[in-house]
Parts: structure tokens; C-alpha cells; sequence
């Protein structure tokens, strides 16, 4: 048995997972999001580690002598800090937080972009974790001078089960600290952030292991025989190889809250505009990736808190009474955006509303503007070369068919579900596999156990009026972006 550690923002999620993946059991445990301030997000690592051990002790009932190996999936950019003594120094700083944006500025504009992508491979955004050092560097000096350990989230829990200070290659590429192209910390950012290699974590592959399970928790699980640790990696990466995006060009689209467009590639390749991010994946390899952030979370708010409708099912059968080639556009910038256009003051709009415009055609509008937003950023993975002939989507948007069918149209490109979505969790669980030994890649494994389920082909009329509703679209926010900061 393997077991795969989803470490969320909202909650951990642990599967139990036989040599044939097949889940045998799922435990899932929530935590308390602390937000000082709007726009700030942190969290209590201590806290995920009482969860994660209470969710394990659930989990390995009945198993607790067929397990061989645990891995992780975890949320990427955070920054948790211990001392000399491994006391957690603050809470840690979470990927979505927003309070860099002054450390942001300095790194892209002073530093320079240029040498950003030299050093990294990527520039700087606010939710990555080398801002968030600098931000403590600068406004809480006293803790910063008390660093011993800086880890990732996901770090921390394997530093808390195995007692092993130690990182991994997809994570740590979120870092803006890392040199991703040769897949070792970067001297030069280390020295601009003040900080030194000994304070940071060994680094491996995803799939390598890094100790075993501690004795003491073995005695409190009630399990005899060693387990092996195997580091996992960042949630998106860990995400790509649960539904078998493994092989080069084979691109995923996660319709989660955010929207993710995910390309694994053989080489390493930089987005010299920086719209995309470059980073290690966990497959040993390296994968590009754009974000939007609200896909899923765009139809939410449009669907509960404007028509208070949890109804779907009801909301995606309607759009089948309107007409692709209505002048309704919606920009679904509802928290700003990131890939492509990197604006955090942009907002939503509804652009060319009319009296015989009713709810429908708005609902079309909400879930279009968001497939084409997801377009923005494909269209950039294809521009740099990048041949993709099917795409995996994945998330709670993946169990419409009209919308998978409309991703297809919009996009002219094959689509497929997958059968069995555990995301991250089951990626966790695939990569203690490979590094037990089941397994002697994370392609072989992805082989056996990722199963495709529904298949979308393009429909060649409705790509010809979506692709004209898209050149209108793309037109629409470099028109009144300069607005935004008015509002």
C-alpha cells in the first residue's frame, strides 16, 4: 500500500492506494486560513501537521502492516521559518498572499528582469516565496535574524515525519531562489535575499526518498516495519503526473478555482515575456505553466452568489438555448489575473449587455470568457513551439460535457477526462510508488494506473464562430485596462 498526502490551503487529503491504484481509503481533515489583513493569507504549520497525523491514524487502520511508502503534494510558494530549535518563528506566508508587492517591485525593476530569467528562469510575482523573505527581511527584522530552516509547506510536513530537512526539485522552482535550468539554488538570489544555503533544504527529485517514518510515530500508528519517505513536490507537478501528464508536450487543464494550462516538456524552455512560468517537474523533467485565477471560481461566484443557484447541472443546460455569436463578453479578472496579462488591479466585465440580454446568454458569457482567458495562455505554450494534440482537463469543471466540449471548440484541440481524478493526492501516491521501487519511472507508472475516460473532438463549425468571438475578445482589455485604477 502507498499513501499519497495532499497538503491543501482549505485541508489535507490522504489516500491509501494499492500497487494496482486502486484507492482503498480517503481521510480528509480541514484547517483555519488566518487572514491580518486584506489581501493577506497565512497559516499555522503546525496545524497541518496535527491534522495530517490525526488523518493518518484513520488511514493506515487495518493496513498498518502493508504500507511501504508515503508521499506529498503540497501548496506551492509558502514560507515557513523555524529556529535553531525547529520553533515555528511566524505563521507561514501562503501562496496567495498579496502583501509583497513593494519586494516585487524592487526584485523586477531593480534586480531586472533580465537577470531574474538569467538567475531563475522566471521574474517575480507576489505570491512566490523570495518575495515573501524579503518582505520579512524588511518588516520583521528581529525574526529574520533568527532564521536556522527555510522550507516550503509541503517540506515541512516531511521534515515533521521523517526528521529529514529536505526539498524538492518542482517545488523549490517556485521559489524565485532556485536555477531551475540547472536544477540548483541560485548564489546570486541567495545573496540578494540575504540568505545562505545552509538555511535551505537538500534538494531531490520528486520521487526519490528521503529517510523513513520517525519510530515514534510508527509507534503511534501502530506500524512494526520501516516506511519509506519520498519528498513528492509541488501540487500542480504532483497534479500533472495523478492524471499522467508525464510525456513530452502532453499539457493538462485543471479547472479548479484557478485555472491551470500545464505542458510537460523533455527540455527546459523560458517564456522570455514571462507570461508563463518555467519549472522543474516532478517526473525529473521540466514543464511550463500558466495560471488564471478564477476559472471555476468565476462560475461559483457568477452561479451562488448572484443567482444564489448551487443548481449546475441546471445552469450548464441552459446554455444550450443560446447562441454562440451573441456580443456578450465576459473578462473573468474577479481577483486580477496573472497569465498573461500579470494585472493585479484588473476586475470583471460583463462588455456589451443589452435589453435582450437575460440570464442565459450571461451564463454563456461567464463560462466562454473564462475558456478563452484559458486560450490566452495556450496560445502562448504553442507560440513557443510546443506541439499538443489532446488535452487532459481535470477539476470540478471537468464534469460538465458541454463545457468540456466548448474548452475543445475554443481551443480546436482534442480533450479527454480521466476516470479516476484524485489529482495531487493519487500524483503522491504514483510517486512513492516509483520511489519504493513498484515503479522505475513516473511514465511507466502513469501507463498502468492513469485511466482516460470521455473523449471531445472539436466541432469544426462552432471553432470557426469561437474563434471569431475570441479575436473580439482579446481586443477588449487592452482597451480599458488603463480604467482599472480608477476603480
Amino acid at each position: 500500500m502507498y499513501i499519497g498526502i495532499d497538503l491543501g490551503t482549505s485541508g489535507v487529503k490522504l489516500i491509501l492506494v494499492d500497487k494496482n491504484g486502486n484507492v482503498q481509503k480517503t481521510v480528509s481533515k480541514g484547517y483555519d486560513i488566518i487572514i491580518p489583513k486584506p489581501s493577506w493569507t497565512e497559516q499555522d504549520p503546525n496545524a497541518w501537521y496535527v491534522q495530517t497525523i490525526a488523518a493518518l491514524k484513520e488511514l493506515v487502520v487495518g493496513f498498518e502492516d502493508n504500507i511501504e511508502g508515503i508521499s506529498f503534494s503540497g501548496q506551492m510558494h509558502g514560507l515557513v521559518i523555524l529556529d535553531k530549535n525547529d520553533k515555528i518563528l511566524r505563521n507561514a506566508l501562503l501562496w496567495n498572499d498579496q502583501r509583497t508587492v513593494k519586494e516585487v517591485e524592487y526584485l523586477n525593476n531593480e534586480i531586472g528582469i533580465e537577470k531574474l530569467l538569467e538567475y531563475t528562469g522566471n521574474i517575480a510575482l507576489t505570491g512566490l516565496t523570495a518575495p515573501k523573505i524579503l518582505w520579512v527581511k524588511n518588516n520583521e527584522p528581529e525574526i529574520f535574524k533568527q532564521i536556522s530552516k527555510i522550507m516550503l509547506p509541503k517540506d515541512y510536513l516531511a521534515y515533521m515525519l521523517s526528521g529529514v530537512f529536505a526539498s524538492d526539485m518542482s517545488d523549490t522552482s517556485g521559489t524565485l531562489y532556485f536555477d531551475v535550468k540547472n536544477k540548483k539554488y541560485s548564489k546570486e538570489m541567495l545573496q540578494i535575499l540575504g540568505i545562505t544555503e545552509e538555511q535551505l533544504p537538500q534538494v531531490f527529485e520528486s520521487y526519490e526518498v528521503i529517510g523513513n517514518l520517525k519510530d515514534s510515530l510508527k509507534h503511534d500508528l501502530n506500524i512494526s516495519k520501516d516506511i519509506k519517505i519520498i519528498i513528492g513536490g509541488g501540487d500542480q507537478a504532483v497534479g500533472a503526473v495523478g492524471v499522467g501528464v508525464v510525456g513530452d508536450g502532453e499539457c493538462s487543464i485543471s479547472l479548479g478555482t484557478s485555472g491551470v494550462v500545464f505542458v510537460s516538456s523533455e527540455k527546459f524552455n523560458v517564456d522570455r515575456k514571462s507570461y508563463l512560468q518555467s519549472y522543474a517537474h516532478s517526473n525529473g523533467k521540466f514543464h511550463i505553466m500558466g495560471v488564471m485565477l478564477n476559472a471555476a471560481g468565476s462560475l461559483k461566484w457568477w452561479a451562488e452568489q448572484i443567482f444564489e443557484d448551487k443548481n449546475y447541472d441546471d445552469f450548464f443546460n441552459k446554455l444550450e438555448d443560446t447562441k454562440i455569436n451573441d456580443s456578450l463578453y465576459f473578462l473573468p479578472y474577479l481577483t486580477g489575473e496573472r497569465s498573461p496579462i500579470n494585472d493585479p488591479d484588473a476586475k470583471g466585465v460583463f462588455f456589451g449587455l443589452g435589453l435582450h440580454h437575460r440570464k442565459e446568454h450571461m451564463n454563456r458569457a461567464v463560462i466562454e470568457g473564462v475558456t478563452f482567458a484559458l486560450r490566452d495562455t495556450y496560445e502562448l505554450i504553442k507560440n513557443l513551439g510546443v506541439k499538443i494534440d489532446t488535452i487532459r482537463i481535470t477539476g470540478g469543471g471537468a464534469k460538465s460535457k458541454i463545457w468540456a466540449q466548448m474548452i475543445s471548440n475554443i481551443l480546436n484541440v482534442n480533450v479527454v477526462t480521466i476516470k479516476i481524478e484524485e489529482g495531487p493526492a493519487l500524483g503522491a501516491a504514483i510517486l512513492a510508488m516509483v520511489g519504493t521501487g513498484l515503479y522505475k519511472n513516473t511514465e511507466e507508472a502513469c501507463k498502468d494506473i492513469v485511466q482516460l475516460n470521455k473523449f471531445y473532438t472539436p466541432d469544426t463549425t462552432k471553432v470557426k464562430l469561437y474563434n471569431d468571438k475570441y479575436n473580439n475578445f482579446i481586443k477588449i482589455y487592452p482597451n480599458i485596462n488603463s480604467l482599472f485604477s480608477l476603480i
